[in-house]
């Protein structure tokens, strides 16, 4: 089968919509760190937005900092690749050319500080996942004890992590003459930012005082939040779209109609006018991210834990489910006392919007792919609200049923006895905590001891001990649906 690329794009059928610009006259202004499918479908279209009028500064070298799957899917096709969005009524698709190339960092790192370190590079974005930082979760301060983290922290010629990356290409740029990037996190994580910038600084720092002055006085690192439901893509997928297209296509993305993204109003160097395709810019991100992420991402991992737990394969199909729904909604009540929302953000709305975006049959959204690096992902997503809740003494009994959730998930094996991976960076820690440990107040003890996710305020919080352990019980014995349903 023919693939996408440069020399057959011009067989694309009619409906299919192409890049409308001079794509050999493109510069790559942005450097992206984890150009995975997420990147592809949300950052990616912002930028192809800005090339399509006309400011052509904007095109992407994407960087995949482990290995070379995107690089083998992309550059073959040379970097152009197929958004498919799909809303339930149909799918509509379009060519994105913004890609110049994909690089593999481990295969010639100093490629990649190159790319960093040139003139044209005016943005670096990331999407590393919360591990990628580098950073406790708890605390939020670098992992000095990672053995890359204390690679990069002895010699930069050979950069390990992104952090170490961006450190090392600040320092040619230094050297050089050339002004810092702005360096944009994408992830889901609180003030990430800031923490992108203490993650660089703490690097900088073990190589000269004066270079990590200088990338904190001279540079930028805006908070973001982003938004938008991206499912992995499968092999039905790809053969789905061959069809449609005439052609193969190994680089594709799905995702939903919906996207947002607002950017501190923190800069250090040009930018496009992200205005234009609907880019929010802001002086205050937080109140959007908080929203976001208790809400949104907090009920995501509550449905895939559940879910998951219940043998349900897609979201949609779990909300479908009026116990499960009604979790789900109990969940956000919850969550919503915890928020203090933007002007502009109307809270029952955004509810409603995203209770809708869950239910999109089409997109085939997998519990197992929301349920990966929970230890990651639930500091931000249902502890933060929990500890908020409880300095109130008020009570988190949906929030705490989404922990135990994950608590049982810890097992590796669903109601129905099905195996799975714990996907998790903290996997290992969690089942040698949960070895021989039978109950569940016992199981609810050794893992609420795991400092790097549970805050001393809640591991030593009787009451939130309590409601989880009677959660836990409950999901033991009758399995995740009935515990819904019981709960509902």
């Amino acid at each position: 089968m023919t693939r996408l690329s440069s020399a057959t794009i011009g067989d694309l059928p009619s409906t299919v919509a192409v890049p409308s610009y001079d794509r050999s006259i493109v510069k790559s202004g942005v450097v992206h760190l984890g150009i995975g499918a997420f990147h592809r479908a949300h950052q990616a279209v912002v930028f192809e937005a800005a090339l399509e009028s006309g400011d052509l500064r904007w095109g992407i070298t994407g960087a995949s900092l482990r290995s070379a799957g995107v690089r083998d899917e992309m550059n073959p096709q040379d970097g152009l690749y197929t958004v498919v969005t799909r809303d339930g009524s149909g799918d509509s698709l379009k060519v994105m050319g913004v890609v110049r190339e994909v690089l593999v960092a481990p295969e010639n790192p100093k490629a990649l500080v190159e790319r960093l370190a040139h003139p044209d590079t005016h943005i670096v974005t990331l999407t590393v996942t919360e591990k990628g930082y580098k950073l406790d979760p708890a605390t939020g301060a670098l992992l000095a004890g990672d053995p890359d983290v204390a690679a990069d922290c002895t010699d930069l010629t050979a950069p390990r992590t992104a952090p170490g990356f961006l450190v090392a290409a600040l320092a040619a740029r230094r050297d050089r003459g050339l002004p810092p990037f702005t360096a944009i996190s994408c992830d889901n994580l609180p003030h990430n930012g800031r923490r992108l910038e203490q993650a660089v600084l703490a690097i900088a720092r073990a190589h000269g005082a004066a270079l990590a002055e200088w990338i904190e006085t001279e540079g930028a690192f805006p908070e973001t939040m982003v938004d938008r439901i991206v499912p992995a893509t499968t092999s039905v997928d790809i053969a789905g779209l061959e069809a449609s297209l005439g052609m193969s296509d190994q680089a594709m993305v799905k995702a939903e109609p919906f996207l947002q993204w607002v950017i501190e109003d923190r800069f250090c160097g040009p930018r496009p006018a992200f205005e234009t395709p609907g880019v929010q810019i802001t002086a205050s991100v937080a109140p959007w991210e908080e929203a976001k992420l208790r809400l949104l991402n907090g009920a995501h991992s509550g449905i895939a834990y559940l879910g998951g737990l219940a043998g349900i394969e897609f979201v949609h199909e779990v909300v479908a489910i009026p116990a499960f729904r009604r979790f789900v909604e109990a969940l956000w009540d919850e969550a919503e006392v915890t928020l203090s929302p933007p002007p502009g953000l109307d809270v029952a709305a955004y509810r409603s919007e995203l209770m809708q975006r869950f239910t999109n049959p089409a997109l085939q959204h997998r519990t197992r792919q929301i349920a990966m690096d929970g230890s990651q992902k639930l500091p931000q997503r249902l502890l933060a609200s929990i500890t908020a809740r409880r300095a109130k003494g008020l009570c988190v009994d949906a929030l705490a049923l989404a922990v135990a959730a994950w608590m049982r998930w810890q097992g590796g094996r669903d109601d129905s006895s099905a195996a799975h991976v714990v996907d998790d960076p903290l996997a290992a820690v969690t089942a040698a905590r949960l070895d021989g440990v039978a109950d569940a107040e016992a199981q609810v003890t050794a893992l609420l001891s795991i400092d790097a996710i549970f805050p001393s305020v809640l591991a030593t919080d009787e009451e939130f001990r309590a409601t989880l352990t009677r959660h836990l019980a409950a999901l033991i014995a009758n399995g995740a649906r009935a515990t819904a349903e019981a709960f509902a």
